[in-house]
């Protein structure tokens, strides 16, 4: 049973569907304050947010469990993902197809019972991520673009779930435009985030043929692209202060954590150090649950 349960976690990339469904989980919180200042709705729907988790989850890791149907002969190549399930030999690809199809569709249901445009989604995000982020991590950095928009979906995802539908009358204009800046923080954040893990992987990404760095090894020019897109990050985390639905709590952490991210992404430019990496990397971690948390609880409803 232990062995069952530590090989459906690496199937699933248990850490990574937990980050994602999290997003979620925080921009429909978000969603539901909005409504409750405005005196639409009495009080958080609890119910509606297990659902939420649950269906996200289940979508997640449909997506995750396919990717690695898909990847498996080369996730045998490299260090990190050679005790999967599937590469090792615990699991049939068979089998992990079963599974995926069932969280698939189930996780796929349950969001459609929020809403129909949070069902629409989840199915473009599995098919994004699946087939279309997976087989392109080998033959262009451009990867790194595609997976950013199933990556940065939760959070819209998140948001609509909680109004219902996009028709419903407590949907407002402002409402697009935060639903539209909580994908956007999350899309940009991704860019310093996957290519410090690939700067820190890179040796063995290259075993498998991966091109996820932006000029596909450790250069100066990689380390300049990570660095500008932390910079571009603060003045995008800045947006909810500047429409008015985040307070100065959330601006103010928004400016000390982009500068420390940018820091650390100018030491990798410069030293262009492995170590220098890593702190991008585990900076990355931290970041964007942080902005999430910090955005939720000093939120202005309008």
């Amino acid at each position: 049973m232990k062995q069952f349960l530590s090989d459906f976690s690496k199937l699933i990339k248990f850490r990574l569907s937990f980050t994602v469904v999290f997003s979620a989980s925080i921009s429909f919180l978000i969603g539901q304050k909005m409504q409750i200042g405005r005196g639409h709705i009495p009080s958080i729907d609890w119910g509606n947010w297990l659902i939420l988790i649950a269906g996200g989850f289940l979508v997640t890791a449909a997506a995750n469990c396919f990717n690695e149907i898909i990847e498996v002969d080369l996730d045998r190549l490299m260090s990190r993902t050679k005790d999967r399930p599937m590469p090792a030999g615990r699991m049939t690809t068979g089998q992990g197809l079963v599974l995926g199809v069932f969280m698939a569709f189930l996780g796929t249901w349950l969001l459609g019972q929020l809403n129909l445009e949070t069902g629409l989604l989840s199915v473009f995000s599995i098919l994004l991520y699946a087939f279309v982020y997976t087989p392109m991590k080998r033959k262009s950095p451009i990867a790194v673009f595609v997976g950013a928009i199933p990556g940065a979906l939760p959070p819209l995802i998140g948001y609509l779930a909680a109004f219902g539908s996009l028709k419903s009358d407590l949907f407002l204009d402002i409402d697009y435009k935060i639903a539209i800046i909580l994908f956007l923080i999350q899309f940009v954040w991704q860019f310093p985030h996957f290519w410090a893990i690939a700067w820190v992987l890179d040796d063995d990404y290259k075993k498998a043929g991966f091109r996820l760095l932006p000029t596909k090894k450790r250069d100066r020019t990689s380390a300049l692209f990570t660095f500008v897109s932390t910079l571009i990050l603060i003045p995008v985390s800045l947006l909810p202060t500047f429409y008015g639905f985040g307070g100065y709590y959330i601006a103010g952490l928004s400016i000390i954590a982009g500068i420390i991210f940018s820091w650390l992404a100018f030491k990798l430019l410069k030293n262009r150090e492995l170590i220098d990496a890593k702190k991008v990397m585990f900076c990355s971690f931290f970041y964007i649950p942080a902005v999430q948390l910090v955005l939720m609880f000093d939120f202005i409803a309008k």
